[in-house]
């Protein structure tokens, strides 16, 4: 079962619902640990005090805030209880804004909001009436030391939570521009040709990381005692020089049936028969 990362109430107008939080989704990695390198023995970080020039035990271990060069103010665990704000408890809706107005680039973190007890009925008509405005809610919520704007926003199943990047924490690059001026009508049909021709469903499932499963493959290998075999690498792309031939052959690479994992071409059953290419004169 989720582990719940928050509890408390939403609010929206006079309406309040209990709500409980979970984690979305979290990067998959494959983690190292660091060794001796004469005994592959695993180190340890070691907390020292320099002014007693000895180490020290986790549990002698305070928080401090440095107001000034070397000087600090000690933080209790139940200070920063005290003046945790009233959204530790209760998210509150603060206004609604169209869906499509939202950029992405601000979504920090992913959480699913469901229903706690009771909580159902008030829950279930938010959802909907998201759904069918296409409107998703800015809401304000207290957790992790730090209070998070956040999105409401209907998903398939219920409503998702996004924690959101402030505006002076998305950062701005000059060199981050389009000139559409460069595009010729001829080269945008022909890219929006290429486009549908690779036009698919969205399936996740679909797309994993290659750079983890070779990883994994390689530390398998070391423990057999195998030799590590080199992933080949694609050959050096050179620039494009005419954006047209590219395109034209992007396309017709893009028709051709697409092979499957034993190297055979997986045929479409109503896909309709290639014709044969006639033969030249002599």
């Amino acid at each position: 079962m989720a582990s719940t990362v928050w509890k408390g109430h939403l609010t929206f107008g006079l309406v309040s619902m209990p709500v409980k939080l979970y984690s979305a989704a979290r990067s998959e990695t494959v983690s190292f640990n660091q060794l001796h390198k004469h005994d592959n023995s695993r180190v340890k970080q070691v907390l020292y005090c320099q002014a007693e020039d000895k180490p020290i035990q986790r549990s002698e271990i305070v928080k401090g805030y440095e107001y000034e060069k070397d000087k600090y103010v000690v933080i209790e665990d139940e200070d920063i209880k005290k003046v945790a704000p009233k959204t530790a408890k209760t998210m509150e809706i603060l206004e609604f804004v169209k869906s499509a107005d939202v950029d992405p680039i601000y979504f920090e973190s992913s959480y699913y909001m469901a229903p706690d007890d009771a909580g159902e009925k008030p829950y279930a008509l938010l959802f909907e009436g998201l759904k069918q405005t296409g409107y998703c809610a800015l809401a304000k919520i207290a957790m992790h030391n730090r209070e998070h704007v956040v999105f409401l926003r209907p998903s398939a199943k219920g409503i998702q939570m996004h924690t959101m990047y402030y505006k002076d924490e998305i950062r701005m690059v000059d060199e981050f521009r389009t000139d559409t001026s460069l595009v010729k009508p001829a080269e945008l049909a022909m890219a929006k040709t290429l486009i549908e021709t690779l036009a698919a469903e969205f399936e996740p499932e679909k797309y994993s990381d290659a750079y983890r499963a070779n990883l994994k493959a390689m530390i398998q290998a070391k423990i057999e005692g195998k030799q590590t075999v080199e992933t080949p690498q694609d050959a050096q792309l050179a620039p494009v020089i005419d954006i047209m031939e590219a395109l034209k052959m992007s396309l017709e690479n893009a028709k051709k049936p697409v092979r499957t994992a034993t190297g055979k071409a997986a045929i479409e059953p109503d896909a309709p028969a290639a014709k044969p290419k006639k033969a030249k004169k002599a």
